[in-house]
């Protein structure tokens, strides 16, 4: 799994042993995994919970001094809590959040958050949490996985997620509509249209809905249950369509990359394109900056606020701030291969300068020896 490199695999591992620290990474959710080690290991647990349990009695095995728990969904609150409980050698826990997320109370057991969006820093400081920014980063064990010296056979890509919602990639969707139209661009994204079965069935739950609706109005005798039954189904009418992606982007989507497979369709991109999750507004900030720029690919990103400090605009990343205006630079960069290939080189070497998980294990560790003296 490690060796795939999918997501963060284990970077911070490799980064904080070169520190001098003991590090154990389970991933909670291999359910294979898990729980042959803890057959292995005689750990007994509950089927409807082995997530928490088996995570549970691998904590009190290692019985670190310091907890990463990067999953607030899957570990919660009282979780977190419970663990500092049944293993008193725990000092500090630190939690990790750059999504939408619910009630900020699921990390009161944190004494840290961390955070790759400054927005979220500053918001979880006004509601009381101790947080703090650290940017995301590139690995350069990559360099030695994938085909380097590849042709860039695929002229404009885009591989990532397209997830509708409050503060999600609402603003992503319209772009890469707009993209796919005008400069053909190639997509690689979990994205599907419903099938038909779901799709009569969203049919008569709106039906449904609209009788009930019209019964309220003409009735003002309806029971609890029917209200609970309208409220029900005005989810299933207002809110389940709304998360659908465009059909013009499903039509056009290839199914999703991740781990090598990206990275190497990343590299062998002449220009890929990134545009930033809705709640990240103001600050440049996800993964892909790092990523496309790592393996030495032209990436083109919306302009950001903080941009500046991470890359030279149009000279490392080539940046763009309305649809317009990333239409015309596509095309000037595909028109032009000399200077796009300029541009693709300057950030992988700025990337690879500074923006290394090395580097942020460096600035994280900082931050820990502040906290427990």
């Amino acid at each position: 799994m490690m060796a795939d490199c999918c997501g963060w695999a284990d970077f911070w591992t490799h980064a904080f042993s070169k520190l001098g620290y003991e590090v154990w990474e389970p991933v909670g959710n291999a359910e294979p995994m898990q729980k042959a080690w803890a057959l292995e290991n005689r750990i007994k647990f509950r089927e409807k919970s082995w997530l928490t349990d088996i995570i549970k009695a691998q904590v009190e095995s290692f019985c670190p001094d310091i907890l990463f728990a990067d999953d607030y969904g899957a570990y919660r609150a009282d979780f977190i809590q419970q663990l500092r409980s049944c293993c008193p050698s725990i000092k500090l826990v630190l939690g990790w959040c750059g999504a939408p997320y619910g009630n900020s109370s699921i990390f009161k057991s944190h004494d840290i958050i961390f955070s790759n969006i400054p927005d979220l820093v500053n918001l979880f400081r006004e509601q009381g949490h101790k947080s703090e920014y650290i940017k995301h980063a590139f690995e350069p064990r990559i360099l030695e996985k994938i085909a380097t010296g590849r042709a860039k056979t695929i002229n404009f890509s885009f591989i990532g997620s397209i997830n509708k919602g409050q503060s999600a990639h609402n603003q992503r969707e319209l772009l890469i509509k707009e993209l796919i139209q005008k400069v053909n661009l190639q997509i690689w994204s979990a994205v599907s249209y419903p099938s038909f079965a779901k799709l009569v069935l969203l049919t008569l739950r709106q039906l449904a809905y609209d009788m009930i609706d019209l019964l309220k109005q003409s009735s003002s005798s309806l029971n609890k249950s029917s209200v609970a039954a309208i409220t029900k189904f005005k989810e299933y009418r207002t809110g389940w369509f709304s998360q659908v992606v465009d059909p013009v982007i499903i039509k056009s989507a290839y199914p999703p990359l991740f781990g090598l497979s990206m990275f190497q369709y990343l590299h062998d991109s002449k220009v890929t394109f990134n545009n930033h999750i809705d709640i990240s507004s103001r600050a440049a900030s996800n993964m892909r900056l790092f990523e496309a720029t790592g393996v030495g690919t032209c990436l083109i990103t919306d302009w950001k606020d903080n941009l500046h400090d991470l890359f030279e605009p149009d000279r490392e990343v080539v940046t763009y701030r309305s649809p317009q205006e990333c239409v015309e630079k596509v095309k000037w960069l595909l028109e032009h291969p000399q200077e796009r290939e300029a541009i693709a080189q300057a950030g992988q070497a700025r990337t690879l300068k500074d923006h290394t998980f090395d580097q942020r294990a460096i600035e994280l560790d900082y931050i820990i020896r502040r906290e427990l003296n």
